[in-house]
């Protein structure tokens, strides 16, 4: 990557101190915070940031492919990557996922969506869903929703009460602390749309026949209460800061958040310092066996 480009951890980190809500109005969900200006791009913008997500992609290709190598030669040392998608309805997701997970071998990818729970989740502790999807070892696992949902929606429709959801933030800290002993590395991205961009979103599938199946008439009852979500985001990414921090990514053009969360994901990464394991046999002996074997087979043509 470009040394002119600066780390997009450092420009989109969530910077609180677990206590403050943050301050989502502050920023603003059109801007495009690391871009190259124009005279880089070659004043095409939306078109650079377009290819180098595909070149990103062969990247995060390679490393995920030394993450699932260094795993099944030795599965005890348990590292995988989690990547969790938070955001509000249209927020962009599934073209996230679409787009920039898509470029990885999905043998190595564990992707998973959280919805409604389900009779026997809701009979259950409500990590307990979340545990049963993490990825395997040597895996890339993606959450499109999480455990946050338990102090998002639960809190703003009143699924809970205040007590119990307040209590969940720790819950969750000491759940996400687990997974980072036990060699998960986190990347909690929260995709950051405009109530105006999220309308836009909605009368398109509106008017498409093609998007029907992804509206829901829940979605503007979800809308009218747009500012208690942003209070609930606002508090979750506050006081759920560690071990791992939150990236804020602005999304209203999503050519941006694309880049922006594949640079994400290749900047973790690196730090990972993922190599190939070696062979742990002689090589050399292995060429001189398979010469040695060379000739085709009897009764194999």
């Amino acid at each position: 990557m470009s040394g002119s480009v600066p780390a997009m951890r450092d420009l989109l980190r969530v910077h609180t101190d677990g206590v403050t809500p943050v301050d989502l109005a502050a920023v603003d969900p059109r801007s495009t915070p690391g871009l190259p200006d124009r005279r880089v791009t070659g004043d095409d913008q939306k078109g650079w940031a377009r290819a180098q997500v595909a070149a990103i992609g062969a990247e995060l290709g390679r490393q995920q492919e030394m993450l699932f190598a260094s795993a099944k030669v030795d599965p005890a040392q348990g590292r995988r990557l989690l990547l969790v998608l938070q955001a509000m309805d249209c927020g962009g997701k599934d073209g996230t996922i679409r787009r920039v997970a898509g470029a990885m071998d999905p043998l190595g990818l564990h992707i998973r969506s959280f919805g409604t729970p389900t009779f026997e989740e809701r009979n259950h502790h409500f990590l307990w869903r979340i545990r049963k999807a993490l990825p395997a070892p040597g895996y890339v696992g993606v959450f499109n929703r999480s455990h946050y949902e338990d102090v998002l929606i639960a809190r703003v429709e009143s699924l809970v009460s205040e007590q119990i959801w307040r209590g969940r933030y720790d819950e969750i800290n000491e759940f996400e602390q687990e997974l980072a002993e036990a060699g998960v590395t986190m990347v909690k991205v929260m995709l950051h749309i405009s109530a105006e961009e999220q309308l836009e979103r909605l009368r398109k599938r509106l008017d498409d026949p093609r998007k029907h199946w992804k509206y829901h008439p829940s979605d503007v009852d979800s809308r009218a209460r747009w500012d208690d979500y942003q209070a609930a985001y606002a508090d979750a990414l506050a006081r759920c800061a560690t071990p791992e921090p939150w990236y804020l990514v602005p999304a209203d053009r999503k050519w941006y958040r694309d880049w922006a969360v594949a640079r994400l994901l290749a900047e973790t990464f690196a730090d990972l310092r993922l190599s190939y394991p070696p062979a742990d046999f002689d090589i050399e002996r292995e060429r001189r066996r398979l010469d040695a074997g060379s000739a085709t087979p009897a009764g194999v043509r």
